[in-house]
């Protein structure tokens, strides 16, 4: 035994990260349930079978697209993970403005985050699972933002990390579909500096604002 299995590997994961690219432009374009795997190998010179000796499974292949897309987020980062505390605010503004500069990744994720809704769909868990996490960690981070000025811990902090989720991926919907009518980088940011300011000082209830007839 010589060891000789590693020194493919480069080549391995070169070839990979090739197919998950692909990956990201068919599922992108035509869903995961209309992009095939024929489409991607034709993409990269393979044939069903060689991308099937990558990932083992189309189901397979298709989470690996959503990790793939997780570890781009955050490989610009010193620690490879989204920061805790007020400064998740900023990353989060910060992702919004790099990823209207990535349309591909933007539109697999949107695509893949809608079809997961449906039933049996192979990336619910990961989309459920994603937004539960995510909640949490903004959820924290509000809560240090809180106590960091001085708020005693208000009610909305759930509704409002919620809610900034929510803002963001619709706003990547609309800016998909009209991206000279969408700001995506600064609608993002003014929607989750609206509900951060929203969560520190709440101002008047939206009833307040209407008028009787």
């Amino acid at each position: 035994m010589s060891g000789g299995s590693a020194s493919p590997r480069p080549e391995t994961e070169r070839k990979r990260t090739e197919i998950l690219r692909a990956a990201i432009e068919t599922f992108g374009t035509k869903g995961s349930t209309n992009g095939t795997l024929a489409d991607i190998a034709e993409q990269v010179g393979m044939t069903h079978a060689g991308v099937l000796h990558h990932f083992g499974s189309k189901n397979n292949l298709l989470l690996e697209v959503l990790e793939f897309r997780d570890r781009d987020d955050v490989a610009h980062l010193a620690d490879r993970h989204i920061p805790g505390g007020p400064a998740l605010f900023a990353h989060l503004v910060a992702t919004a403005q790099r990823n209207a500069l990535r349309p591909g990744i933007v539109q697999v994720f949107t695509v893949l985050s809608a079809e997961s809704v449906t039933e049996d769909h192979p990336a619910t868990a990961y989309f459920q699972e994603r937004y539960r996490n995510l909640r949490v960690e903004v959820g924290d981070a509000f809560r240090e933002l809180c106590a960091q000025e001085g708020v005693t811990e208000p009610a909305t902090i759930d509704k409002g990390a919620a809610a900034i989720l929510a803002v963001m991926d619709g706003l990547q919907l609309q800016w998909l579909l009209d991206p000279t009518a969408v700001d995506l980088a600064g609608a993002s940011e003014f929607a989750i500096e609206a509900i951060v300011n929203s969560v520190l000082k709440a101002g008047p209830e939206l009833a307040s604002y209407v008028r009787e007839e």
